[in-house]
């Protein structure tokens, strides 16, 4: 949504215990897709912009530092951080290589 690629987007991860990659990943545009994009291309997209196991999620959101007091409080979307450093990781947008 960030990157103007649709105006409304679920993308929704299946994990098994045991298994570090997902097992279904889907992804829903409601038809807001952006011109010459699909459902379909978005999800490689997403395939090959973000890794996608419980590891690599934890390391690139920062997930291991202590900030439950702060996302209690609140909430934890959609809102900055008490420190004013621009958000939590998770509301950051990543750039995306688009070729």
């Amino acid at each position: 949504v960030a990157a103007k690629l649709a105006k409304r987007c679920l993308v929704q991860l299946a994990y098994a215990i045991g298994v570090a990659e997902p097992l279904s990943i889907h992804v829903e545009t409601y038809g807001t897709h952006a011109e010459g994009y699909t459902d379909e291309k978005l999800l490689d997209v997403v395939k090959k912009n973000f890794k996608l196991r419980p590891f690599d999620i934890i390391k690139d959101l920062d997930l291991r530092r202590p900030i439950y007091y702060q996302t209690a409080r609140f909430g934890h979307f959609g809102r900055k951080d008490e420190q004013g450093t621009g958000g939590f990781t998770w509301e950051t947008p990543k750039a995306l290589d688009l070729n």
